[in-house]
């Protein structure tokens, strides 16, 4: 059996420059790891791989992104078992832009690696990875990254500083091809200060980073998830946020604080409102 585990991501940042050949959209977002774990077993016996969760209303089969990742790793590879079980203990709120799946598939590569002792690197388990999604590839490795075309395309930045970070669910869930529907529709006037976020990474400024947490997806919502966002980023300001900032097409929203103490107090206070709330640090 092998153990693994993996973290939500964050947007610090996220604008989409344009199209792709493909059709795909070109996104430039600033990408950043946290200690908020899923956690993963992997045992390797039978014909086919199964992933049971502790959420019952996920799929377990081959819609499951962690099986097809086993499943694409025995392909590509040559290496591994054609069956076992995946155990997944997901912590990680589910559909909230914050790449629990694409995390889960990003650690059933580096078990299989293990696993097999195909003895693959970061960069080879990242180009299995883009098969999987566009998220998982940042996932493989984590740290704080710039993400460009799909998102596959990785340059490493200076780790985003030590600081507390709170993450609420806001209820409500979103379409990623609508949101990017409605992108298509609009002209995007705003657009996050991607240049400016990564020297403040290069400076250490976590204040700096803070105020340009922009997420082009924020103006995309319909009416009620914008309200929700929007209430919900407000309140975290109100608490001692820096900055606040929805992550991915949602609906999670962010926090940054200048430390956990700080972000505990914070999310104590949100939970105590009825939000559902956590606090985690960058990884």
């Amino acid at each position: 059996m092998i153990a693994e585990r993996s973290g939500a991501k964050l947007n610090l940042s996220l604008d989409v420059t344009g199209r792709l050949p493909g059709g795909y959209h070109a996104v430039r977002s600033v990408m950043q790891g946290t200690d908020l774990w899923d956690e993963l077993e992997l045992e390797p016996g039978g014909e086919a791989w199964q992933a049971p969760s502790n959420l019952r209303y996920l799929p377990s089969g081959a819609q499951n992104l962690a099986v097809r990742a086993a499943v694409l790793f025995r392909e590509e590879t040559g290496l591994g078992p054609a069956g076992g079980v995946i155990r997944l203990k997901k912590n990680i709120p589910v559909c909230g832009g914050l790449g629990g799946g694409s995390g889960n598939a990003a650690a059933v590569l580096r078990a299989m690696n293990r696993l097999t002792g195909a003895g693959l690197s970061d960069g080879e388990l990242r180009s299995l990875a883009e098969k999987l999604g566009s998220d998982v590839p940042f996932c493989v490795s984590g740290g704080t990254m710039l993400a460009e075309g799909r998102g596959e395309v990785l340059t490493p930045l200076p780790p985003l500083p030590d600081c507390g970070i709170v993450v609420c669910r806001p209820d409500f869930s979103s379409s990623t091809p609508e949101l990017f529907a409605a992108l298509d529709k609009s002209r995007l006037r705003v657009h996050p200060d991607t240049e400016g976020m990564i020297a403040a990474l290069s400076a250490g400024d976590l204040e700096g980073v803070a105020k340009r947490c922009f997420n082009v997806f924020e103006t995309a919502l319909a009416r009620r998830p914008a309200a929700l966002v929007a209430e919900t980023k407000n309140t975290l300001l109100d608490l001692g946020a820096l900055g606040a900032c929805m992550s991915g097409t949602g609906s999670a929203v962010f926090g940054l604080f200048l430390d956990r103490p700080a972000a505990a107090e914070a999310a104590a206070v949100l939970t105590d409102r009825g939000g559902v709330c956590f606090v985690c640090g960058p990884v």
